[in-house]
C-alpha cells in the first residue's frame, strides 16, 4: 500500500531511540523527508547515521533541541519553520510512589510529555491548515485510560495528551488536517528495557523472568502477555500520519497488547 507519504516533511520529536526512532526509520522507509530531534547532537547524529545505513537513499536530517523546554521548542520550530507531520514522541517515565512525587517532578512532567506537543502543534498547525493538509499525533500511552498506581503523575500527563489531541481536533474541524493520539501498551523501548533489566538484577532474575513477573503482576489484562516491539508501535503511528488514514481524526488508537478491558 503506498501511503502518499513521499517527499512529506516529517518531524519525530524524542526519536534517537525506542519507538521514536522506529518511527522515524518507518517514516524513511516511506520516502519521507524526515527530522530526527533529540537533545544532543551526538545522539542526533548516531540516529541519522543508522537510519542512513538501514534505508537506501534516506532522507534524513537531525536537529538537536530540548523540547522539554520553551527555549528548546522555539529553537527547533526556527531550525525547521514548517512540517507536513508533527509527532509529538518525547517523553519521560518514572515509577515514583505518590507521596514521593515533588511538585517539580510534576513540572517536568507537564512540560515534557504535554507542554512540548502543545508548543510544536501552536508553532506548525497554522501552516498545516493554510495547505489543507497536515497530521499531528500525540504518542500517549495505554497509562491515560488506565492509571499506574506506581506512576500517577504519567498517567495524569498521558491523559492530558488525549485531552489537547480532541480538542486541536475540533480546531481543524472541516480541513485536511487530522490530529489523533496513539496509545502504546508496555513496550520494550531502551528505557523500559535497560530498567527492568537493573531490576531484574536486584531480584536475581533474568530478562525474561523479569517480563513474566512484570505482565502477571503490573498489567495482568495484557491479552499478549509479552512487551510490544518499538517497530509495532511505529506501524500505527505511520499509518495515522498517512494519506490512507484521511477519514481518522480526534481518535484515541490503542497498540496496547490488548491491556485496556474497554470496548469503547
Amino acid at each position: 500500500m503506498d501511503l502518499g507519504l513521499a517527499s512529506k516533511r516529517v518531524l519525530v520529536t524524542g526519536s534517537t531511540a525506542g519507538i521514536g526512532f522506529a518511527a522515524a526509520r518507518q517514516f524513511a522507509l516511506e520516502r519521507a523527508s524526515v527530522i530526527v530531534n533529540g537533545r544532543t547532537q551526538e545522539r542526533v547524529d548516531a540516529a541519522t547515521v543508522r537510519i542512513r545505513a538501514e534505508v537506501p537513499n534516506a532522507q534524513v536530517s537531525g536537529v538537536a533541541a530540548d523540547v522539554s523546554t520553551a527555549a528548546g521548542c522555539a529553537e527547533l520550530a526556527r531550525r525547521v519553520p514548517d512540517v507536513d507531520v508533527l509527532v509529538n514522541n518525547a517523553g519521560v517515565f518514572a515509577p515514583r510512589a505518590f507521596e514521593e512525587i515533588s511538585d517539580g517532578e510534576w513540572l517536568t512532567f507537564f512540560e515534557t510529555n504535554v507542554m512540548s506537543g502543545v508548543r510544536l502543534a501552536r508553532a506548525y498547525v497554522g501552516g498545516m491548515i493554510a495547505r489543507d493538509w497536515g497530521r499531528i499525533v500525540f504518542v500517549s500511552s495505554e497509562s491515560a485510560l488506565q492509571i499506574p498506581v506506581e506512576m500517577i503523575h504519567y498517567g495524569t500527563t498521558k491523559a492530558a495528551q488525549l485531552a489537547v489531541a480532541r480538542g486541536l481536533a475540533e480546531r481543524t474541524r472541516g480541513t485536511g488536517v487530522t490530529v489523533n493520539s496513539v496509545l502504546p501498551g508496555p513496550t520494550a523501548s531502551e528505557g523500559v528495557t535497560s530498567f527492568l533489566r537493573d531490576l531484574g538484577t536486584q531480584h536475581w532474575l533474568t530478562p525474561a523472568e523479569m517480563e513474566k513477573q512484570f505482565f502477571e503482576k503490573a498489567r495482568p489484562t495484557s491479552l499478549l502477555g509479552r512487551f510490544l516491539s518499538p517497530d509495532e508501535v511505529a506501524s500505527m503511528i505511520v499509518y495515522v500520519s498517512s494519506a490512507a488514514a484521511s477519514g481518522t481524526t480526534g481518535a484515541s488508537v490503542r497498540v496496547d497488547g490488548g491491556v485496556v478491558r474497554t470496548i469503547a
